[in-house]
């Protein structure tokens, strides 16, 4: 069974997100997305076969994936699976026994008989939906990969991120290989790695675009979400919902609230920062604003009579 295909490069980017979409999922820091990655090979492994081979051992196969057909006997109560390869059999069988715990579980051939300990028939489908999801083999969570030619490098693009798992697979250039889940990279990589992610997919997505921004904004932004060690997104329950102030909070969303679980419990807003400033109409305290003059009439005047 072939688990790897040949695509273009188009192919190979049409379930990538892009486009304003793709920055809400960044400043959201969502974590249920279209996950992917990019899988560089190190130079002894660059080959067309072997990056075959890695992506057949990478791809996650289920038992769904590798039966011909699956029925339920309500005489006999129990369900059977028939397997493409009777090879599957034995690793099919204790998978199932490992994770199916109130059933018996018999094998001939290429079949497996799953017959629940207790007589129910309601209950026949709900287990043989379970069984179907077991995972047998390759890397959980990546359900596609295709090989494709990058330049000089032979590269395997998957549907699903699993990034400590692919990181352990020999022949992977850890170094160049990308996920686009930020929480995978904080996980495995720190939040610098992190910090630097948000930023380059933050400029890739806009250039793509061809938008031009000051890359200082976007540090801005990056370290604002990632300087206490945890990514936090740019919303109400983030960065934005969090600062100190509470006029800049209710500046943003859900107003009324802010206000008033602020007066329950007797908070008190500092005029700090800008935004605040702004909204009592006065200038906020930064730049030219934090200068105060003082004039001495005395010396004015006698400055004046010199002259």
């Amino acid at each position: 069974m072939r688990s790897y295909t040949m695509a273009s490069q188009s192919d190979r980017l049409s379930k990538v997100t892009h486009g304003l979409p793709r920055l809400i999922e960044i400043f959201d820091t969502r974590k249920s997305f279209a996950k992917n990655m990019i899988i560089y090979l190190k130079a002894e492994y660059n080959t067309k076969e072997k990056a075959r081979d890695i992506a057949n051992t990478i791809k996650e196969s289920r038992i769904a994936d590798i039966i011909l057909s699956d029925s339920i006997d309500l005489a006999e109560n129990s369900i059977e699976l028939e397997l493409d390869n009777e090879s599957d059999r034995d690793i099919t069988k204790s998978v199932i026994e490992k994770y199916i715990k109130e059933a018996e579980i018999s094998s001939r051939g290429r079949k497996i008989t799953i017959k629940p300990k207790k007589e129910n028939i309601k209950n026949l489908r709900k287990l043989k939906t379970k069984a179907m999801r077991l995972h047998i083999r390759g890397i959980q969570s990546i359900d596609n990969v295709v090989v494709i030619k990058d330049n000089e490098d032979w590269i395997i693009q998957t549907t699903g991120s699993n990034l400590k798992k692919v990181f352990q697979i020999d022949g992977v250039d850890i170094h160049r290989t990308t996920t686009n889940d930020i929480y995978q990279v904080l996980e495995v990589l720190g939040i610098e790695a992190a910090r630097n992610m948000i930023l380059r997919e933050t400029l890739n997505t806009l250039g793509e675009q061809g938008l031009d921004v000051d890359v200082r904004h976007i540090l801005l932004l990056a370290d604002m979400m990632s300087f206490d060690g945890t990514v936090k997104d740019i919303g109400r329950y983030g960065v934005s919902g969090k600062k100190s102030s509470v006029l800049a909070r209710a500046n943003f969303e859900e107003t009324k609230k802010h206000l008033i679980n602020a007066s329950f419990s007797g908070e008190t807003d500092r005029l700090d920062g800008i935004i605040e400033n702004i909204i009592v109409g006065q200038i906020a305290p930064v730049g030219t604003g934090m200068v105060k003059l003082g004039i001495d009439m005395e010396k004015m005047k006698a400055l004046a009579r010199k002259k």
